[in-house]
């Protein structure tokens, strides 16, 4: 494992974090009963990029009064900027090490106890509710993810909720805002920005709107 401090604005945020992404350790065979092979084991313990542009933008955000779900959170540090907003702020991931790594990043920014669940998009009913703001960072890595990503937010956004996901540019964004348009929500804003140290390649930030029908 590494420590890190990651400069948010006039936040320091420090995380305990996997060394590199060749690390794998799996001794009961927990993630790999969940499909997590050796290759894709390690991905939920490092900072990605699209993960520091979530953060940076959810500071300029007025979350007074919102209740909010990070989905794919990995090493979740837009929660745990959140949460040291005090902000409403439940995390979840499939990955079964992140909660303990939560527990742990948490106790290391001196924040309150961040609500947490493991889930599984393909099962997306849940005890966690209704959702105002529904955010998330480098979720879409197989094409299947796209309908089961959609199913989860819709069934966990409120009538009125904004979903704000970072995707680095895998191929699937348009896949994923045709879906949630079918389901109900609508582009907002669609942001493209270049990765940092790699000009070639880019970030999108798309922001989508569901509203309730009016009475």
């Amino acid at each position: 494992m590494r420590y890190q401090t990651i400069e948010l604005g006039t936040h320091d945020i420090h995380l305990c974090t996997l060394r590199d992404r060749q690390q794998f350790s799996d001794p009961t065979g927990l993630a790999a009963s969940l499909g997590i092979c050796s290759a894709s084991w390690p991905l939920f313990g490092v900072v990605w990029p699209s993960s520091i542009y979530l953060a940076q933008t959810l500071l300029s955000y007025d979350t007074r009064g919102l209740r909010i779900l990070e989905v794919g959170c990995g090493m979740a540090l837009t929660s745990l900027l959140l949460n040291l907003l005090h902000a409403d702020i439940t995390a979840t991931d499939y990955h079964p090490e992140v909660e303990q790594f939560l527990i742990r990043n948490t106790l290391l920014n001196q924040g309150a106890p961040i609500p947490y669940a493991r889930v599984d998009w393909a099962m997306p009913e849940t005890k966690l509710g209704k959702f105002d703001l529904i955010i998330g960072s480098d979720l879409l890595y197989e094409d299947q993810h796209v309908a089961l990503l959609t199913s989860f937010i819709a069934a966990h956004a409120k009538p009125t909720c904004e979903v704000l996901i970072v995707d680095p540019g895998r191929g699937r964004k348009n896949k994923l805002i045709t879906s949630l348009s079918l389901a109900g929500f609508r582009l907002a804003v669609a942001t493209e920005l270049p990765v940092q140290h790699d000009p070639s390649s880019k970030i999108v930030a798309i922001k989508l709107l569901r509203s309730a029908a009016p009475n």
